[in-house]
């Protein structure tokens, strides 16, 4: 096997723009990916950025503190422009691989840490969790943002070994792309128990994310609304976990449901975890993926979300490509456009197929972060 599999030697610094929290999917992901890299035998270290109790920003090693900018407003300027104690740390400790994870904030400043990283004899590599990225930037204030990333986002990917991403693109930016998948902790995830029900059957849909337009809910509920007139006695709900990312989103969703009268067939939910989550899902029949990608350009995905659901042991539906669960039996495809949903097809595949969780579970103990990333080190 080639790469540095167990090799306590090789050492990496995984580096993050932005803090943790317990139950945020990304801080998830981003917890999984280090422990499927130390998983490889490999030594692993975390550098974060975090804003403290008392207001001080810091970048933080595991759980030391690297350097601290104090308070106030030069502070909040330092934390963007001033890199030198982590390219410094990582010329001191000798690190073989930096993995960054991308912020899209290429600039002068970012450009210099990179350089200052290859300088010192280690391989960088910058993940991009969503590519292309751009159409995510809607407003006005977030296209100027964005402005500064377009201008230095080539020369920050010259001194780059590779960027990995969760697409199909082999290049982006001009440098090569390493193709994985999103992983899954499975130690973090239990598979659900089904709950028995008597009496009258109740068909319960259930989408979990932080609420963004991509994600395109709002064609699900409008497909629901269409259904209910045909049906005014359907017994569907749709359960929807998650905060509402913006006021666009929260319009979207709650417009329809006023609409068609669905109050008593959605619930929003707002943010669950740990066991209410767990119990969710064991009351749901089927979970809605993403099924707006198309509204930001995006054709290609491998999101963390159908993992997920996948390694809950749940049936979904989708409508990007995702080679990962294209041909599997226990997902439902929508098209990549706006129309609404079609409740009764997903009606139909319930009726028609029974699928055991556990088996779900095990068509893709392959896409574990362990399994991933020991993948990536081999590339590199």
């Amino acid at each position: 096997m080639k790469g540095p599999v167990k090799d306590r030697s090789y050492k990496v610094l995984f580096l993050v723009f932005h803090g943790f929290s317990e139950h945020n999917g990304i801080s998830k992901k981003i917890r999984g990916q280090i422990n499927g890299l130390k998983s490889a035998g490999v030594d692993v270290r975390l550098c974060y950025y975090s804003v403290e109790r008392d207001g001080s920003r810091v970048w933080r090693v595991e759980d030391d503190i690297l350097v601290d900018f104090g308070k106030g407003l030069i502070a909040k300027i330092r934390k963007r422009i001033d890199y030198k104690a982590i390219s410094e740390y990582v010329q001191q400790n000798k690190f073989s691989l930096v993995y960054i994870r991308s912020d899209h904030n290429a600039n002068p400043f970012t450009l210099h840490m990179v350089k200052k990283m290859r300088l010192s004899g280690a391989k960088v590599l910058m993940e991009i969790p969503t590519f292309p990225y751009d159409q995510e930037y809607v407003s006005l204030r977030m296209r100027l943002e964005l402005l500064i990333d377009r201008l230095f986002r080539k020369n920050v990917a010259k001194q780059l070994n590779a960027f990995v991403t969760f697409s199909d693109a082999q290049t982006i930016f001009g440098q090569q792309a390493i193709c994985i998948s999103n992983g899954i902790d499975f130690s973090n995830i239990p598979v659900r128990r089904p709950t028995e029900r008597a009496g009258t059957r109740t068909v319960h849909l259930l989408g979990v994310a932080e609420i963004h337009y991509w994600h395109g809910f709002d064609r699900l509920i409008h497909g629901l609304g269409i259904f209910k007139q045909a049906h005014p006695d359907c017994q569907i709900i749709f359960h929807l976990v998650g905060q509402f990312s913006g006021e666009r989103e929260r319009i979207a969703i709650t417009e329809p449901i006023e609409f068609y009268g669905l109050q008593p067939n959605v619930i929003l939910h707002g943010p669950l975890w740990g066991e209410d989550l767990d119990a969710i899902f064991d009351l749901a029949d089927f979970a809605i993926g993403s099924l707006g990608r198309h509204r930001s350009g995006i054709q290609v995905i491998k999101t963390l979300k159908n993992r997920e659901y996948a390694a809950r042991g749940i049936p979904f539906i989708y409508s990007e490509s995702d080679a990962d669960f294209d041909i599997q039996p226990y997902i439902v495809k929508a098209s990549p456009d706006e129309s609404p949903i079609d409740i009764a097809q997903i009606l139909d595949f319930l009726e028609n197929e029974k699928f055991d969780p556990l088996r779900i579970r095990t068509s893709i103990l392959y896409l574990s972060w362990a399994e991933q990333m020991k993948r990536l080190l081999q590339e590199i």
